[in-house]
C-alpha cells in the first residue's frame, strides 16, 4: 500500500476515532440532528459510484481470468452481438454484489453513466435479455458453468497455507425454494405444502463455499442425486491437493449403497441416521457400563468478567401459560458396529441418548429417553469428537440461510426449471467471489471475519462505499469518500491482487 494512502487513512481513523471518544457530556442546549439550508443540484465535472468495492471483485475476476474461462468453455450464443456469455453472467452476478435484490435491478445499474464507465461497457444487458440468455442454458450448460467457477476456486485454494488443504470437509443439504408463480415449468408441491423448488447444495465448509447447486422439483427427495455430486465435490478437492476429506450429511445424506465404495478410496463420512426400530432396540440393550456422560464445551469464552444472566421471558410465559416444556436432564454417548443393509462391511455408529422431562407449568408430567445416531467410518475418534462434527454441520443451514436471504441466489425469477437453475448457479456466484477477496486477505484474522459475514454487512461495509472515479495516467482511480475499518483491508486486499499472478 503506497504511504499516501496509508496516512490518509490513518487520518481518517483518527478523525472517527476523536469524534466517538467517550467523553462526560455537559447538558446540551440544541439537539445532534440539526435542521440545515439543504439544496440538490447535478454535479459536472465530478463523477461518483455507489458501490466502490466493486473495483476489488472485479480486479479478482481480472486476475482469476474468470472471463475468459466462461467464454472459452460455455457455449450459448450463435453470434456476439453484442454481448458475450460472460458478460451476462457477470452482468447478474454484479447486479447482486452492487445492492441489487432481483433481475429489474438490471434496469437501474444499466442507466448509472458511471458503473458502465467503470466496468468499461457502452451497455449492459437489460432484465429482458438475461432472462432470455438464462433460458438458453440446458443441463450439461449448467454442469460446464460449474465446472469453471469451480476451476477457479481450485486457484485460489492453492494460493492458501499448506495447513489449508489438510483436511476438506464436503457437506450436503436440500432446501425449499417456494414461488407464488403458476406457470413455473417442474415446480411441484411439497412436502408441507408450498409449491416452487428443492434445490440441492454442496458445500465447502471450511470456506462455506457453495460448489455445486443443482435444482429439483419441490417434490424430488433430499438425497436425489447427492451421491454423483459428492463424488464430483472429492475428485475436486483432490485436484486442489486436499490430503483427507470428510463427507458429512444429515438422515437423509446417509448413501448406504455407496459407503463401501467411499471407504475403499479412503473418503471419511459422518452421516446421521434414522432412529429405526432396530438400532433403538441395540442402544437400548447395551449395558449402562459403556454409556459415558456427555460434556458439551461452553458456547464461548468470557472476554472480560462474567454477567448474571438475565430473566429468562420466555420461559415464565412457557409456565404461566402452561404449556409443554421439554427439558434436557442428561447426555449420555456409546458406540457400537453396525452393517447396514447395503453395505458389505461393518461401520462405526455413535449414538447420544437424551434423557428429557417434559413439564406444565413448573411441574413434570413425564420422561422420555430419545436416541440420536451417527454413522461412520472414523474409527480412531472418540465418541464426542464424531457428535460434535455431527453438529456442526448446522452451520451449513447457515450458509443456505445466506444463498437465500442474503445474496437472494436460491430465487426463482425465471418460468423453467433448468433456467431457474441456472440463475441460482449464477447468483451463487456472488458468495463465492465474496468467499475468494477473504481467503487472499493477507491477515488470517481478517480472512476468517470476512468468510462467516453475513452478506448484508458485506455489501454495507466493503462493496457499498461511495467513491469518486478518477481516469489519469491510464488509470482508473477509485477515491472512496468514507472510511470504516474494512476500507482498510480492502484497500490491501487490492494490493495483493494487483501482485498476484495465478496460474
Amino acid at each position: 500500500m503506497k504511504a499516501k494512502v496509508r496516512r490518509r487513512l490513518k487520518n481518517c481513523k483518527r478523525r472517527i476515532q476523536r469524534r466517538l471518544r467517550k467523553k462526560q457530556w455537559p447538558e446540551q442546549s440544541r439537539r445532534m440532528f440539526r435542521d440545515s439550508n439543504l439544496h440538490y443540484e447535478m454535479g459536472n465535472k465530478t463523477q461518483g459510484l455507489h458501490c466502490g468495492g466493486l473495483g476489488a471483485i472485479h480486479l479478482l475476476v481480472q486476475q482469476l481470468g474468470l472471463a475468459d474461462a466462461i467464454d472459452r468453455d460455455l457455449h450459448l450464443l450463435q453470434r456476439h452481438v453484442p454481448y458475450f456469455e460472460s458478460d451476462h453472467v457477470l452482468n447478474l452476478t454484479y447486479n447482486l454484489l452492487a445492492g441489487g435484490t432481483c433481475l429489474q435491478d438490471l434496469e437501474r445499474l444499466r442507466n448509472n453513466e458511471m458503473y458502465l464507465n467503470v466496468l468499461g461497457a457502452q451497455r449492459i444487458p437489460d432484465p429482458t435479455t438475461a432472462g432470455d440468455f438464462l433460458r438458453r442454458f440446458d443441463a450439461a450448460d449448467i454442469d460446464t458453468l460449474m465446472d469453471v467457477l469451480n476451476q477457479k476456486r481450485i486457484q485460489v485454494w492453492q494460493q492458501q497455507p499448506d495447513c489449508f488443504l489438510e483436511h476438506a470437509i464436503i457437506e450436503g443439504d436440500g432446501t425449499l425454494v417456494g414461488t407464488t408463480g403458476e406457470c413455473k415449468q417442474g415446480m411441484d408441491l411439497s412436502y408441507n405444502g408450498v409449491w416452487g423448488y428443492h434445490p440441492l447444495v454442496v458445500s465447502l465448509a471450511n470456506t462455506q463455499e457453495p460448489l455445486f447447486l443443482l435444482n429439483r422439483s419441490a417434490s424430488r427427495p433430499s438425497y436425489e442425486g447427492a451421491a454423483d455430486y459428492f463424488d464430483r465435490a472429492a475428485t475436486l478437492c483432490q485436484q486442489a491437493g486436499f490430503r483427507h476429506i470428510t463427507f458429512r450429511g444429515d438422515t437423509d445424506f446417509t448413501q448406504a449403497a455407496h459407503l463401501d465404495r467411499w471407504d475403499a478410496q479412503g473418503i471419511h463420512f459422518v452421516f446421521g441416521l434414522d432412529a429405526q426400530p432396530n438400532l433403538v432396540r441395540i442402544a437400548e440393550r447395551l449395558p449402562e457400563r459403556v454409556w459415558q456422560p456427555l460434556q458439551r464445551p461452553a458456547r464461548y469464552q468470557v472476554a472480560t468478567a462474567p454477567r448474571q444472566r438475565p430473566a429468562n421471558v420466555k420461559q415464565e410465559v412457557v409456565i404461566q401459560k402452561g404449556y409443554t416444556n421439554i427439558r434436557l436432564v442428561s447426555e449420555e454417548v456409546a458406540e457400537f458396529n453396525y452393517r447396514p443393509g447395503a453395505c458389505r462391511q461393518d461401520y462405526l455408529v455413535v449414538v447420544l441418548r437424551k434423557h428429557l422431562v417434559f413439564e406444565k407449568k413448573g411441574q413434570p408430567v413425564g420422561e422420555e429417553i430419545r436416541y440420536f445416531f451417527s454413522l461412520t467410518n472414523q474409527w480412531t475418534w472418540e465418541r464426542e469428537a464424531v457428535v460434535y462434527f455431527a453438529n456442526d454441520r448446522c452451520n451449513q443451514e447457515n450458509l443456505i440461510e445466506q444463498l437465500k436471504n442474503g445474496v437472494r441466489a436460491l430465487r426463482a425469477p425465471s418460468n423453467t426449471l433448468l433456467s431457474n437453475g441456472a440463475y441460482m448457479v449464477i447468483a451463487a456466484l456472488a458468495w463465492s467471489l465474496k468467499a475468494w477477496l477473504a481467503l487472499l486477505q493477507p491477515r488470517s484474522a481478517d480472512r476468517q471475519t470476512l468468510l462467516t459475514m453475513e452478506f448484508k454487512k458485506f455489501l454495507a461495509e466493503v462493496l457499498l462505499l461511495p467513491c469518486q472515479v478518477v481516469r489519469a495516467g491510464r488509470r482508473l482511480l477509485y477515491r472512496l469518500l468514507q472510511w470504516n475499518p474494512w476500507v482498510d483491508r480492502l484497500c490491501r486486499v487490492v494490493e495483493v491482487l494487483r501482485r498476484l499472478r495465478f496460474p
